[in-house]
């Protein structure tokens, strides 16, 4: 098999471009030949604003490397991750005009939300569900500007009339049954998403004494620091290591309970992972499949988080984990004492974590799982 990978990588490298480089180098230890078609944001600094808008469009330039790569690799199939916005929904014009399936990762809300993460002003919002996301232009959802939030609204208003999210692609791959769902409720066809989580390849951790918390990610207002900020507030005998730099950085200086380390590398995180007692995750979006999270559970790290979206789902309460209301600054204070005072009730969930990660999360599962979604979209394509 021949699996062609197209990602728009980020300026600000993030969990999806994290997600495809271990794709990539899964399906190169598993046998598979495969190489990359990518563009990088950081080239949207140089680049006109307009050239910008119509590409994020369509992509003249897509097309025609498209073609070029799908002559000469003739792939069987191309698995997408992210085309926004220079390589634009054009690659799937491109991929059909060639007859080699798509197989579509959706990583966020992009295709039904300006913003890409249904929240607004702090909360979330589905008002544009289902609908043509005209409201995100008022709102300037979109970076806070009319202009830009007017061109991704304008990419997923010609894109949804000319049925391209519905015609073009083969399969989609939600990461768990919530973002299904919603996909569902915003108008993909169900029968053809299908459900891949995330995965990592780590070893068992190593027996040791675990003790305080650990944040690690963006401190940004999505990602729920003005809570954790509250709660560590309310209870200053706390100790959690933050790992991470961001916006929200600001909210956390000052708090004896919160040591902020900047970023980190791989290895380093996963060294605080095994030694530290559970991950607090406050978001407050619908966070898709945090890839922290499968880290987290390879570590035997359970896991404090807000009850929203696909985290209910991912983190069974009092299981692999502890649940609280998101935004509610007291409720995760109250957790954090417990978790502190009940060191062997977090341990025992610790374990749990990490036997739901051998069960579901580990690289051998994940690759039979693409492999079965190849061969899906393939026999799809045929069939049509």
């Amino acid at each position: 098999m021949r699996v062609l990978l197209a990602h728009n990588r980020y300026q600000q490298a993030g969990g999806e471009d994290a997600v495809l480089a271990e794709e990539y180098r899964l399906l190169q230890r598993n046998s598979v030949e495969v190489e990359l078609y990518e563009q990088d944001n950081q080239r949207i600094n140089s680049m006109p604003a307009m050239q910008v808008a119509v590409d994020t469009i369509w992509s003249r330039r897509t097309v025609s490397e498209m073609g070029a790569y799908i002559q000469r690799f003739r792939p069987d199939i191309i698995h997408v991750h992210n085309t926004f916005p220079l390589i634009s929904p054009s690659l799937y014009f491109a991929a059909a005009k060639h007859g080699v399936p798509v197989v579509q990762t959706l990583h966020n809300f992009r295709l039904f939300c300006a913003q890409a993460m249904f929240m607004r002003n702090g909360a979330v919002c589905e008002d544009c569900i289902g609908r043509l996301p005209w409201r995100g232009v008022m709102r300037r959802c979109y970076r806070e500007s009319s202009a830009q939030s007017a061109v991704v609204v304008g990419m997923q208003g010609i894109h949804h009339m000319l049925g391209t999210y519905r015609n073009k692609i083969t399969r989609y791959i939600a990461l768990n049954n919530f973002c299904r769902d919603k996909f569902i409720e915003a108008g993909l066809p169900a029968d053809r998403i299908v459900i891949k989580p995330n995965f990592v390849d780590l070893p068992a951790p190593v027996p040791a004494e675990r003790k305080g918390g650990l944040f690690v990610g963006r401190l940004s207002s999505e990602k729920g620091i003005a809570t954790l900020a509250a709660a560590l507030g309310l209870y200053p005998e706390a100790g959690i290591d933050v790992i991470g730099h961001g916006p929200q950085e600001e909210e956390l200086k000052g708090l004896p309970a919160a040591r902020l380390l900047g970023w980190m590398k791989g290895e380093e995180i996963y060294q605080r992972m095994g030694r530290a007692a559970y991950l607090v995750m406050p978001s407050i979006w619908y966070e898709n499949f945090p890839r922290t999270l499968v880290e987290a559970y390879a570590c035997g790290l359970p896991v404090i988080a807000s009850r929203l979206g696909a985290m209910a789902e991912l983190v069974r309460d009092g299981e692999t984990g502890l649940l609280f209301t998101p935004g509610d600054a007291d409720g995760l204070a109250t957790i954090l004492r417990w978790a502190d005072n009940h060191p062997a009730e977090m341990r025992r969930m610790g374990e749990a974590a990490r036997r739901e990660y051998e069960s579901h999360y580990t690289s051998e599962i994940n690759f039979q799982q693409l492999m079965h979604i190849y061969d899906e979209a393939r026999h799809y394509v045929r069939a049509a």
